[in-house]
């Protein structure tokens, strides 16, 4: 069998129904190809965190069966400790943006054929003052948007609850100051939005940015100067090959390892869709520091 043990974590707090459902999708595909599965449902983020913590040293494999904000919280558990197993997201929350990155596929059964016949490789996290992200680290529009969800509209609408708070936050986007150090060189400006990125998708959304990998070592840091439309274009244009990224005004791109990021007053950090933290913040990559699966993209 490709794993000896594995733990299989979800959330309690869910419809009792959907679990059912959820559960007869998943767990009769892992059960075949997995020796000794411990099967976990936790009732708050404080008995996930626990969870992940007491169960890492003892298994091959964690699977986590939940949303960003659960893989968020049990890669923050997980990624501090010396022994850290393999982790495999099934997807069951709204957008899934990790999953994605990961070509994991969105339909449940589908993403448990995924994790066992998938391939195991190296992801970096970022860590930003002994808290850490999977996906993004952001100030601006993605944290006010964040802030802005409408939690009725999320459970009633799912992603279209996203959009609808973004075009709200939109409406308001005021500009901040900001000042970004890097290795190499030193930014300053007037921006709604700045992004850290390890992983492409925000919201289901991919950004148009091909440089973004989350095994590269790399941090790839997004700078959005103004919510019009000449920043959109800018920033679809980054797709194509023969854009000029030096002609670029309305967006900004870099690569780093490490940055620290300062603004003229007090931000809310979003990082993997929770709100966690004020500017300013150090950021680093810790590369390949958490083993994940993944399905190859095929040609």
């Amino acid at each position: 069998m490709k794993y000896e043990k594995a733990l299989f974590i979800f959330n309690g707090n869910e419809n009792a129904a959907e679990i059912k459902q959820n559960l007869s999708e998943t767990l009769p595909v892992l059960s075949m190809s997995i020796k000794e599965l411990t099967v976990m449902q936790t009732m708050s983020i404080e008995d996930l965190k626990g969870t992940c913590v007491d169960y890492a040293p003892k298994v091959d494999l964690i699977i986590i069966l939940g949303g960003d904000g659960t893989v968020h919280e049990c890669i923050n558990s997980i990624a501090p400790l010396k022994k850290r197993p393999v982790i495999a997201i099934l997807p069951g929350g709204t957008c899934n943006d990790f999953s994605r990155m990961l070509n994991m596929p969105q339909n449940l059964r589908q993403a448990a054929d995924a994790i066992v016949n998938g391939e195991i490789t190296g992801i970096d996290i970022g860590n930003a003052d002994k808290r850490y992200f999977l996906n993004f680290w952001g100030i601006g529009l993605v944290s006010e948007t964040s802030l802005n969800i409408d939690e009725a509209h999320k459970k009633n609408f799912g992603v279209l609850s996203y959009f609808m708070s973004t075009l709200k936050t939109v409406n308001q986007a005021e500009s901040f100051s900001y000042k970004i150090t890097s290795e190499n060189e030193t930014y300053n400006g007037e921006a709604v939005m700045v992004l850290v990125l390890n992983g492409k998708f925000v919201g289901t959304r991919q950004f148009p940015v091909p440089a973004i990998s989350p095994s590269d070592g790399l941090l790839d840091v997004l700078i959005i100067k103004d919510s019009t439309i000449a920043s959109l274009r800018e920033l679809l244009a980054m797709n194509h090959p023969d854009t000029d990224a030096d002609q670029l005004t309305e967006v900004v791109h870099f690569q780093t390892s490490s940055v620290f990021i300062s603004t003229g007053k007090e931000m809310n950090v979003d990082m993997d869709g929770e709100v966690d933290g004020v500017t300013p913040d150090r950021i680093s990559i810790l590369p390949g520091h958490i083993q994940m699966v993944y399905l190859p993209v095929t040609p």
